[in-house]
């Protein structure tokens, strides 16, 4: 049976939101269209606050079931707060808020230019992103009109510890770098853990990364050198060989409470090519290219040198591809009981 004339609307006092949908290699983004109440601040950040004081039971009540899942992953367009950005965005997750996300960069770059929410000219239009760890310039590389690949020049990306060692129960000792692309991580061999970086050892990938970044987080000191807001762990990046030997390795994240990126995690590959420039394995002007858990990949290249305070760092470029995969439209009836969502994990 086809509803061919379903007229039903929702009753006034429902709250309505809209989203469209994309994935960067497959890794979903979940975008706010319309619904959401005024977000004041007048920095990115300020915005990320006030939505989390707030508004928090709107992100748990769409990316968490039954409207969503424990891997959901979602983004808020904003206004620009800086006077040559074209728009400004801040990303949630099933544990909270994060301080940058590259597949959602690519995913909104190629939204904005293929709906024409932001009208740009050119086969390789240029946007300016306000996001949480700083302005983001981004590059739609189109097809016949369409966006079929983004790039975009991240934030400072440093080494702030190496070859640190750990503890952890019930898996053993373990080494690890920690190191800020956006968003900072501790990447761990996965071959010394004995983890396969497939669907395989899933939930083995999730319960060490989750149990690695608890340790990791309560003894080490992670701190951004200007900003509280990203002074903590955000994940663990797991490195492997790459299942396809075109490609220059494996990467799998884990991330908030338990989520696996399906993508090779666009801000977990500039952390990358901070440790590999910091050890003498990639230099300015090369290229590599990391697969992901579900082998889709993302190339990353160092395209400057800076200092961020004491710190060594580099300007990745990270390029991957996104889709736009549907539209959707929830109602919050104040009388479900699961408005406000749940999760189980």
């Amino acid at each position: 049976m086809i509803f061919n004339n379903l007229n039903w609307k929702p009753p006034k006092e429902w709250k309505v939101i809209k989203t469209i949908e994309l994935q960067t290699g497959g890794e979903p983004l979940r975008v706010f269209t319309e619904g959401l109440p005024e977000i004041r601040g007048g920095t990115i950040l300020e915005k990320r606050r006030y939505f989390r004081d707030n508004y928090d039971y709107i992100r748990t009540g769409i990316l968490w079931e039954p409207r969503g899942h424990a891997d959901m992953y979602g983004a808020v367009i904003t206004e620009p707060t800086t006077p040559d950005s074209d728009f400004g965005t801040f990303f949630l997750h099933n544990e909270g808020y994060s301080t940058m996300c590259g597949h959602g960069i690519i995913a909104l770059t190629k939204l904005v230019l293929d709906t024409g929410f932001i009208k740009k000219e050119g086969k390789n239009p240029v946007l300016k992103i306000d996001a949480p760890p700083g302005q983001i310039t981004a590059i739609g590389h189109r097809k016949e009109g369409i966006v079929s690949s983004v790039s975009f020049l991240n934030v400072p990306s440093f080494v702030l510890m190496h070859d640190q060692m750990v503890e952890v129960n019930g898996i053993g000792k373990i080494n690890f770098d920690i190191a800020f692309g956006g968003a900072f991580y501790a990447i761990c061999d996965a071959m010394e853990l004995g983890l396969n970086l497939d669907k395989n050892d899933f939930s083995k990938i999730i319960d060490y990364g989750k149990r690695i970044k608890k340790t990791v987080a309560g003894n080490f000191n992670v701190r951004h050198p200007f900003e509280e807001d990203l002074s903590f762990l955000y994940g663990i990046i797991f490195i492997d060989n790459p299942y396809d030997y075109n490609n220059h390795s494996r990467n799998v994240c884990v991330f908030a409470n338990g989520e696996v990126d399906r993508s090779a995690t666009g801000s977990g590959v500039s952390a990358r090519a901070a440790i590999h420039f910091s050890k003498g394995e990639l230099k300015q002007g090369e290229k590599i290219t990391i697969e992901s858990i579900l082998g889709t990949t993302m190339d990353v290249e160092i395209v400057e040198l800076t200092r961020y305070d004491q710190y060594q760092a580099i300007i990745p470029k990270v390029t991957g591809t996104a889709s736009i995969i549907g539209q959707n439209q929830y109602y919050f009836d104040p009388e479900d009981p699961f408005k406000e969502g749940f999760i189980l994990r």
